[in-house]
């Protein structure tokens, strides 16, 4: 069962089962092979998509030990299988039983056994492998994960949002490393938001931090836009940005790094509403955005993404002043919890299904 943002997997359910041992061979006391064993191991720019894409049936079968025979006494091992899976993955049992983590390229992990093979001990009798189902989860930084270009104010609107004391600064790279603060509301209910390091033109190419950047964007479950109303200029020499510009260059750094982020439920915060000019601007990115294809002339071939995002709330504030800010916190509880309810409908028709074969089974 994966959840699905759009395209976006973050949770895979797989089965594994490590290979059967050969047969031992009595008369000439010869031992069989041990089976295979199944092991997950951590591979950069894997994502749990292409697993599920490449092997749809979600079943990694390790190899039989080989039969003992009288040219080879003792039977050759089974051969092990892998499984390439993301860097930054928890491995659970389908109870949720952590199994172990793998946080860096190459770590490794058995999640299936393969069976000894049949000898003196077994009555040369083989035995079967270890069996279950496992869940590859992607390892979440947090519920929301800012995403804009350096100086529209992520660290201001963080601070005004949430109890986070980010260190601000006016500088291209002004967020070293994810800051995150946590939203509180009335009923206790608590959301977690990533200022994450600043964007810059060129990310998905590893310019400076970007890699660093896109890589913790894919482990939060909701994107927030910030683009400052009235546009923005990283330095003199790279071309002066609109809001409606900045959006669809942010959306194509996010593209060329991993298709599906794209795909991921969106919010779209125009901060620094407290300027002037900030409304007959904002009205012009409103329009801009309805119809993208229009407006998109602008930009260069190369910076059009190939997908529109499509956001599920357009909030004007002021992080400056504060305008606007308990109406941003409205609109990220409601995203948060329709996806909570989603994603709870979704396991709940899984459970149903499961019983459902169960009984069918035993009838």
């Amino acid at each position: 069962m994966a959840y699905l943002y759009g395209n976006f997997v973050d949770n895979l359910r797989l089965y594994a089962r490590g290979g059967s041992g050969g047969m031992g061979l009595p008369r000439l006391g010869g031992r069989g092979g041990n089976g295979g064993d199944v092991w997950v191991v951590a591979t950069k720019n894997i994502t749990l998509k292409r697993i599920k894409d490449k092997y749809p049936h979600k079943r990694f079968v390790a190899g039989a030990g080989a039969n003992s025979s009288v040219h080879a006494l003792r039977g050759e091992r089974g051969e092990d299988k892998e499984i390439l899976a993301p860097v930054g993955i928890t491995v659970t049992t389908d109870d949720g039983k952590v199994i172990g983590d793998l946080n860096a390229d190459g770590d490794r992990l058995m999640v299936a056994k393969g069976g000894p093979g049949g000898s003196f001990h077994s009555g040369f009798e083989p035995r079967k492998g270890k069996a279950k189902h496992i869940r590859l989860d992607l390892k979440l930084i947090a519920d929301l994960g800012l995403v804009g270009f350096p100086n529209a104010g992520k660290s201001s609107l963080l601070t005004a949002l949430s109890n986070a004391t980010p260190q601000i600064a006016n500088y291209a790279f002004t967020t070293l490393k994810p800051e995150i603060g946590k939203l509180m509301y009335s009923d206790h209910k608590q959301i977690s938001v990533a200022d994450l390091p600043g964007l810059i033109e060129g990310a998905h190419m590893n310019k400076g931090m970007g890699h660093k950047f896109l890589k913790h964007v894919e482990r939060t479950k909701q994107l927030l836009f910030v683009v400052d109303v009235c546009g923005f200029q990283l330095a003199s020499k790279t071309p002066f940005r609109s809001a409606f510009e900045a959006v669809q260059l942010l959306t194509k750094e996010l593209e060329l790094y991993k298709e599906e982020l794209v795909s991921k439920p969106a919010l779209l915060v125009v901060n620094k509403m407290d300027l002037p000019d900030a409304e007959d601007k904002l009205a012009e990115l409103t329009e801009q955005l309805q119809n993208p294809d229009e407006f998109c002339d602008l930009l260069p071939d190369d910076m059009i993404p190939k997908n529109y995002m499509t956001f599920r709330h357009v909030v004007p504030v002021s992080a400056a002043n504060g305008f606007g800010m308990e109406h941003l916190k409205t609109c990220i509880r409601e995203s948060i919890d329709e996806d909570a309810e989603m994603t709870s409908k979704a396991t709940h028709q899984h459970r149903l299904q499961a019983l459902r074969l169960h009984s069918l089974k035993h009838m």
